[in-house]
């Protein structure tokens, strides 16, 4: 536990004390090298909560082209997804909107030896609704007012629950909008609300002032990712999320794969009873 530490912390030193100009930017052979060391300790996060039976939530909140969702797929790309799941909820439906608010997050709330990724949560109603006018003022109010009850209750049911807030400044969202437009297979990730939040800048970074106001709880602290450096925003925040679970190396024994089993008379049909897809590379 102790080497795998060090490693960590040799890794982010190397970053921290790089010379200014060179902080915001690394290489790719840097970037890829990281994230590879740190998917394998992902993998023994993984295995200590199967083997502890641990809970583990994760929300992961920020304004519109922050790079949450490139963190979310560093992080679950490696591991089991039925150890490693990703929620990320659609709009509610209309008996969704008449149950208690947060009736439709806890249904996706981990069993032991699980971690869930919230790819937004139930913040919602404190960003997007608040500023949109998706709910009432009594809404809003009520949420902020319970939301802090709610987490605390999670965290004494044996819950780690971890949550990061991606800031990005409004040039750098800008230019990730406009690169979007120019490139098909990202222009899916726009969507009405995203268009008109345009406009509402202003309005979004006062309901974050004042979602952390109420929520910033010693139980579950934000925790804040700058993310203008995409690169640097995923490597930071999984080794951040590394050092708040304390857990051991489980590596498996090395396997030896059994001889195969003769085939005792078996004769395979011919591949001519069977529809091959087309070759076409």
């Amino acid at each position: 536990m102790a080497k795998k530490k060090n490693r960590l912390i040799d890794s982010a030193v190397a970053v921290a004390t790089a010379p200014e100009k060179k902080r915001n930017k690394i290489s790719n052979e840097f970037y890829e090298a990281e994230l590879a060391k740190l998917q394998v300790e992902l993998v023994k996060l993984q295995e200590w909560i199967k083997h502890r039976g641990l809970k583990v939530v994760v929300l992961f909140e920020g304004r519109d082209a922050a790079g949450k969702g490139g963190v979310i797929k560093r992080i679950s790309m490696r591991l089991n997804p039925r150890i490693c799941r990703v929620v990320a909820l659609g709009k509610p439906t209309e008996k969704e909107r008449g149950q208690w608010y947060f009736q439709r997050y806890v249904s996706h709330l981990p069993a032991a030896g699980e971690m869930v990724l919230f790819d937004r949560s139930w913040y919602n109603r404190a960003g997007v609704e608040k500023v949109m006018g998706f709910c009432t003022e009594d809404q809003y109010t009520e949420f902020l007012r319970s939301c802090p009850y709610f987490e605390r209750m999670l965290v004494r049911s044996g819950i780690i629950l971890v949550k990061y807030w991606f800031s990005v400044s409004d040039k750098e969202q800008e230019r990730r909008f406009q690169k979007r437009l120019s490139d098909p297979v990202r222009r899916w990730k726009f969507s009405p609300v995203d268009l008109e939040s345009r406009e509402k800048w202003d309005e979004y970074s006062k309901a974050k002032d004042e979602m952390f106001a109420y929520t910033d709880i010693k139980q579950a602290p934000w925790y804040v990712v700058d993310a203008d450096v995409k690169k640097t925003a995923r490597l930071n925040c999984i080794h951040h999320l590394l050092s708040l679970i304390h857990y051991e190396e489980l590596t498996p024994a090395e396997i030896e794969l059994p001889p195969r089993a003769e085939k005792n008379g078996y004769i395979r049909p011919p591949i001519t009873d069977q529809t091959y897809i087309p070759k076409v590379y």
